[in-house]
């Protein structure tokens, strides 16, 4: 069953007021032209209304909730539709950037940035939670929005994935303080047992370019525009969150 939006009954009988008021003032002018108002009909329905509105200037305010409402009503609805019409590519990605239980029974979609530190402080939390669950698999979209290290850091991590190391690189990666750079990420690389020679020429590869870009895309049909951003079941949460709410989100689904 589709859901709908309430209409406050004082916004309806606000909006029955005025179309009560447009055809009042229509009628004298009905056998002469149906399709338009004169000035002077004009005036005076703008009259009726500013009166209305100024002797119930509370209106605005439930107006401009109920926009609010079916706006983010709106939004709900397409972004259900998009996780529907992409649940491969979001769940189940040819990239294969996936920490955690590759078999685990729930998973959570994360796009990130690895200057993000916003992402970096929620790390630790989902660190936490990857040790005490071992039933959670996680997939990571790289989602380089924040520079060219941003960039860097995404293109080395994706590359690592033909040694097998992604999953240490990008904890390697997050968990780092401070900024990146070449001889940072080179440097981290090096530290979790990656072939640089091999890294770098694999940070050449084409596909990369693609994996990102369909990231970008993904991200932009879901509306999601900064990062970190996560995807639980069917819920999209924007910005970090605690342990303890990611947590209680993976237990929702689990159910």
């Amino acid at each position: 069953m589709q859901s709908r939006i309430a209409i406050p009954d004082r916004l309806i009988s606000v909006i029955l007021f005025l179309c009560a008021a447009v055809s009042f003032i229509a009628a004298p002018a009905h056998a002469q032209d149906t399709n338009s108002f004169s000035t002077q009909q004009r005036d005076e329905v703008k009259s009726l209304v500013r009166d209305y509105i100024l002797e119930n200037p509370e209106i605005i305010s439930e107006a401009l909730t109920l926009l609010q409402a079916k706006e983010e009503h709106a939004r709900s609805e397409k972004q259900a539709q998009t996780l529907t019409t992409h649940k491969r590519a979001l769940f189940d990605p040819k990239e294969g950037t996936v920490i955690g239980n590759p078999k685990g029974d729930v998973t959570v979609v994360e796009f990130f940035d690895y200057s993000c530190g916003y992402c970096k402080s929620m790390f630790s939390a989902v660190r936490e939670i990857l040790e005490e669950d071992d039933g959670l698999r996680m997939v990571m979209k790289e989602f380089p929005i924040l520079g060219p290290a941003s960039f860097l850091a995404a293109r080395a991590a994706l590359a690592s994935r033909e040694q097998g190391k992604y999953s240490e690189l990008h904890m390697a990666l997050l968990s780092h303080k401070g900024s990146l750079s070449h001889d940072v990420v080179v440097s981290i690389a090096e530290s979790v047992g990656l072939d640089i020679d091999k890294l770098l020429e694999g940070m050449k590869n084409p596909e990369i370019n693609d994996i990102l870009a369909n990231n970008r895309a993904l991200a932009q049909d879901l509306g999601i525009e900064g990062t970190p951003a996560l995807i639980v079941g069917g819920t999209i949460v924007s910005g970090a969150i605690s342990k303890d709410r990611l947590r209680d989100l993976i237990a929702d689904t689990r159910k």
